[in-house]
């Protein structure tokens, strides 16, 4: 059986083309009108912390399991990458995207979730050292099975290379923060590893949300991120591993506009936070980091009002059609500094993820 090692050199080279279906990587070639991103009068490195895709090759591996209707369903969008997708980077001024598999293999048991997500995580490499220039690759892990995903965050990062993990925003129904995952904060506090955290939805209010304006999304999305980060905060995670580096979706949810009766709760009932937490429930919002996703340039204003534009990089949600003018959003949001504007387009991920200027 070939190594690790062997495999990804393999993906990477002629046989990479079951990642993209059809083409090998080497293939792929950007559009000469590739858009240049201008701050300033320079030339201004773009990076996506929020780019969806998908690793075609574990089709085999769920085949047979409940889990194949969901892979079929996914390789029938726009996740796989191919020219389509470089085409509309290079319209978009998108330089690198951080790549990342929304999780749904939480359900599945030990032996096939290892599975998944090893050859998920050869397959994203792979794609990365085909096109290291365009692709930095998020881990995957089977965190339902803590130790496991321990063991594969080590793997992503000593043998693969990978600079960062993505996470949803909680495991079938568990927090982030409850303790049996300290383990896996541990190791992610001691590589260094920028964790993204993405929401599936709030299950639990799926009846309240039905009906008109896809409330299941709308809502629910972010609100389940606004709770994660709230229990990573009261639960004291944030305190146990005061280093963690970590980037939630879509502008942190509801929580940054709202942060202020986080502090107050902790003033009219101080039960609910003594000997919990050691600061003001709003200094933990400080070190973590937000996507710009939030649509309005008073949204965004706001949150680097709130944070500072260090703690704010870009995200698209390709190839999901929430906006394709990120890069505008941010170049066209009035009264923000050139050096704001540098930092959120890509100097900040440049920064967090080691990607060469």
């Amino acid at each position: 059986m070939a190594s690790r090692r062997q495999f990804v050199k393999q993906m990477a080279g002629a046989g990479a083309g079951v990642l993209i279906g059809g083409a090998g990587l080497a293939g792929l070639q950007t559009t000469p009108r590739r858009r240049q991103v201008m701050v300033g009068g320079r030339r201004v490195k773009t990076v996506d912390v929020h780019a969806h895709t998908f690793v075609p090759a574990v089709a085999d591996v769920v085949r047979g399991t409940p889990l194949e209707t969901v892979v079929a369903q996914s390789l029938s969008g726009s996740l796989v990458i191919n020219e389509e997708r470089l085409r509309r980077m290079d319209e978009q001024g998108i330089d690198v995207e951080v790549l990342s598999v929304n999780p749904w293999w939480y359900g599945a048991e030990r032996e096939l979730a290892r599975r998944i997500v090893d050859v998920q995580n050869q397959g994203l490499a792979a794609l990365c050292a085909a096109r290291p220039d365009r692709f930095v690759a998020l881990a995957s892990v089977a965190i339902q099975h803590p130790d496991l995903a321990v063991q594969q965050l080590e793997s992503a990062f000593s043998t693969l290379k990978m600079r960062g993990v993505s996470l949803g925003a909680a495991v079938n129904g568990e927090e982030l923060a409850a303790s049996r995952f300290d383990p896996f904060w541990a190791k992610v506090e001691q590589f260094g590893a920028l964790v993204f955290i993405h929401p599936q939805g709030v299950p639990e209010l799926r009846n309240r949300l039905q009906g008109n304006g896809l409330l299941t999304n709308v809502i629910g999305n972010p609100l389940e991120t606004t709770i994660a980060l709230s229990h990573l905060i009261f639960e004291g995670t944030l305190d146990r591993f005061p280093r963690l580096r970590i980037c939630a979706a879509h502008g942190g949810g509801f929580l940054p506009s709202y942060k202020g009766r986080f502090d107050q709760g902790c003033v009219t009932f101080p039960a609910s936070c003594t000997n919990t937490i050691k600061r003001r429930p709003t200094e933990y919002l400080n070190q973590l980091y937000f996507d710009s996703l939030v649509f309005t340039s008073e949204g965004l204003r706001h949150l680097v009002a709130e944070y500072g534009s260090s703690q704010i990089v870009m995200g698209t949600d390709y190839p999901f059609p929430w906006t394709s003018t990120s890069v505008d959003h941010i170049l066209n949001t009035p009264g923000l500094k050139d050096a704001d504007r540098v930092a959120m387009l890509g100097g900040n991920l440049a920064r967090l993820l080691e990607i060469p200027s």
